[in-house]
Parts: structure tokens; C-alpha cells; sequence
């Protein structure tokens, strides 16, 4: 069943329900008429803070969004009451593509604005105790689902790419990439459930909610971690779960994912519950994305050698979870730069029918020099195949990013 989202704070108290409240999977929570008197009643009902209704009766919602409006500004609610009244505009919920009316509401109908999407995730991480906590961790999960059912690999050519190139907000920035690798792998190779893969993106995108400050103070930190600093590390887990705790997550899947993420034994997912399926799935990505990126006390790892650190487990085995995120985003993921078998360098720009060849654009000629127009190549063809993966500190040639991002 096809749901639209809605904040239970939108919900007029002491009047019919003008519709009937269901929950992620659609099953009736309160039918239309029923009566809410208490908004805890709504938020015991609710998924943390958030209700589904039918799409045919969203004339109503509206319509009642509408009188809610109308109720605040005509009786003696200050502008600051006003401006974090958490009013939601209605949300697609669908199980693999969002819709039109989605997308179109969330700004989806023109160039990425990363920027603003990190700024954004970092705010989100950094004041957990704000009253739009829920709304905003809502808004970005849908952004991100927006954008890697869309336009997967311009998503994680961004995400790589800032990931690799920066360290400004690197925290979110680290744990938007874990949840877009997740998503995928979940999605098109684990084929999990959507009330599993939602829980598994809000673990990854909350997992480090407790040291958001600290991992990026630790970025530009140029000496060892200190005794301390470790301690505060290895402790982040159950620290984050008992921060989610506090603002009233009771999902056990997302909480029990958060808390193994960091310790995640070796072997197959199919061996454990969901929520450590989970948890091993966000643990690789982790992996990978922390491989990834640049310190100033070391160098990064090109995405293909940091794709290989999280192919095998501790004990060289092949490990599942790994295996999946490498069949989901490819051994050279958008975003890698890569050297071909005709001496020109490429950075990768849509994963291929395999995960061995992608869509590349040329940065760099067989003679060494910039290319004015990056040229599309084949990687499937003999004279263009990749080679080797190439380190970007080695690259230096710049690219625009939202050119190469317009070809996917």
C-alpha cells in the first residue's frame, strides 16, 4: 500500500479525525472520526512522531493542515511558537520510488544543492534536543531515498567526493555515504523489507550522534589519538543509543543496530537477527567511508583499495555484507579516479553493467594533459579498461563537479 507521511503535531486535538491514521505497514491505527483528545495518545500510536494516512483521503489532510494553520495564527501564539510549530507538508511513503509530488515538494526538480544538504545533516547531528529533531532526521532520509532511487550515481559520486576531498562536516557527510551505500545494498542486492531498510537508514545516519563534534575535531587532528580520545571512541555506541534513548526512540532494531555497529563480528548475515544484519551491513560501509576519507595525519585510500579492505573479514573470507556493498556500488564506485588501459585518467561516472566496468569520463589525455571536454569512455571495451585505480591526491586536474554530476 501506497501511504503518505504525516507529523502527528499537524493532527488537530479534541475533533474527528477527517481521516484514518494507519502505521508504516497499514494497519489501522485509529479510524476516521475517532476522537484524539491527548497528544500523548497520538505519540504512542505514532512511529517517532510520525502516522500514515491513504493517499485518496489526502484532501483532508490538507484541509485540516489548513484549519490547524488558521488555529495558531489567529490565537495568541508568538512568532517564535509559530516559527517551531514542526507543520509538515504531506510526504510520499513508497516502498522503491518516490513519487512526482515528493519529489517536487522536497525541491527535487533541479541541481543538488550539497551544500546545503551538508549543512543541513550537520545541524541535524548537532542539536539532537531541537523540537524538529524527528522532522528534520525525516526530511533527510527522504532526501536521501529521493536521490539514490533517482539519481543513484550521481549520489554517490557526490557523496564519495566530498567524502574524499574535504573534512568540513565530516561527520554527516560520513554518515549520509554509510546510508546511501546501505540503501542500495539493502535495496537491490539483500532485497530487505522497507521497514527494515528504514530502520537500517536511520541507524546509520544516528549512529554517531554522540561524537558528531569529536569525529570532526579528530579529522584535523594531527597527532594520535590520546587515551581518552579512544576510551570516547570506543564507547560512542551505546553513548548514541542512550542518546536517542533520551529523546524517546524505542525502535529496537535501530537502537540494537547503532550499539553492535562498531564491534561487528565476521560470517553470514544470514547467521544473525536484523537488527545485527544491520549492523554488520552500516559496519562495512563505516569501513569503507573512514578508509576513504583524507586526515592530516594520513592519506586516504582510493575508493577501489577501501573497497577491497571491506570485501574480506578478519579471517580473509569473503564477507557478505562487504560483497553486497561492492555488488550494490561497484569495485570503482562514482566518484574513484581510474587509470585505462589506453594511459588516459578517468574519474568514473555511472557504475557499469558490471562491477568491474564502469562509465568513465577521461580528466586526463594518454599525453598527460588536461582534457578541455572530458570524453566518455567504455570500460567494457579492451583499449578503455580500467587498469588501476588512481589516488585523487595524485589528480590534479579539477573538474567541475556538477558537469560531470549532469551526465549520470
Amino acid at each position: 500500500m501506497r501511504l503518505l507521511t504525516v507529523n502527528v503535531n499537524t493532527i488537530p486535538l479534541g475533533k474527528p479525525l477527517p481521516f484514518s491514521l494507519r502505521n508504516v505497514d497499514g494497519t489501522l491505527l485509529a479510524g476516521k472520526g475517532f476522537v484524539v483528545v491527548e497528544r500523548e495518545t497520538l505519540e504512542t500510536m505514532s512511529s517517532h512522531g510520525t502516522v500514515y494516512i491513504d493517499p485518496a483521503e489526502s484532501k483532508q489532510y490538507r484541509e485540516a493542515m489548513a484549519t490547524h494553520i488558521r488555529d495558531l495564527t489567529s490565537s495568541d501564539t508568538t512568532l517564535q511558537q509559530l516559527a517551531e510549530s514542526p507543520l509538515s507538508t504531506i510526504e510520499v511513503h513508497n516502498d522503491t520510488r518516490a513519487s512526482d509530488f515528493e519529489e517536487s515538494q522536497l525541491g527535487f526538480d533541479g541541481p543538488i544543492d550539497w551544500h546545503d544538504v551538508q549543512v543541513r545533516a550537520n545541524g541535524l547531528l548537532r542539536d539532537v534536543n531541537s523540537i524538529r529533531f524527528f522532522s528534520r532526521l525525516d526530511r533527510l532520509h527522504r532526501e536521501l531515498t529521493l536521490m539514490a532511487t533517482r539519481k543513484p550515481d550521481a549520489t554517490l559520486f557526490a557523496l564519495i567526493h566530498l567524502t574524499a576531498s574535504e573534512s568540513r562536516y565530516y561527520s554527516a557527510t560520513h554518515s549520509m555515504l554509510v546510508c546511501v551505500m546501505c540503501m542500495l545494498a539493502a535495496r537491490d542486492v539483500l532485497k530487505w523489507s522497507p521497514a527494515t531498510e528504514l530502520s537500517m537508514c536511520r541507524a546509520a545516519l544516528t549512529m554517531n550522534i554522540s561524537m558528531t563534534e569529536m569525529q570532526d575535531q579528530l579529522v584535523n587532528q594531527p597527532f594520535k589519538l590520546s587515551g581518552e580520545q579512544r576510551s570516547q571512541i570506543d564507547s560512542h555506541p551505546q553513548r548514541s543509543v542512550e542518546t536517542l534513548q533520551k529523546r524517546g526512540v524505542d525502535d529496537p532494531i535501530w537502537l540494537e543496530a547503532i550499539r553492535r555497529h562498531h564491534q561487528s563480528p565476521s560470517g553470514p548475515l544470514g547467521n544473525r537477527d536484523v537488527a545485527h544484519q544491520i549492523a554488520h551491513l552500516i559496519h562495512r560501509a563505516d569501513c569503507f567511508a573512514a578508509r576513504l576519507s583524507p586526515r592530516v595525519s594520513r592519506a586516504s585510500l582510493a575508493p577501489a583499495q577501501a573497497m577491497q579492505a571491506i570485501y574480506f573479514d578478519e579471517s580473509k573470507k569473503v564477507d557478505e555484507a562487504g560483497a553486497s556493498l561492492i555488488k550494490a556500488v561497484g569495485v570503482y564506485p562514482p566518484g574513484s579516479f581510474v587509470k585505462l588501459a589506453s594511459n588516459e585518467i578517468a574519474t568514473v561516472v555511472n557504475r557499469g553493467a558490471t562491477s568491474l566496468a564502469p562509465r568513465v569520463a577521461v580528466l586526463v589525455n594518454r599525453q598527460g594533459l588536461p582534457m578541455a571536454e572530458p570524453a566518455i569512455r567504455d570500460t567494457r571495451l579492451t583499449e578503455y579498461r580500467i587498469v588501476s585505480s588512481v589516488n585523487r591526491n595524485s589528480i590534479k586536474v579539477r573538474s567541475d563537479l556538477l558537469r560531470l554530476l549532469a551526465s549520470d
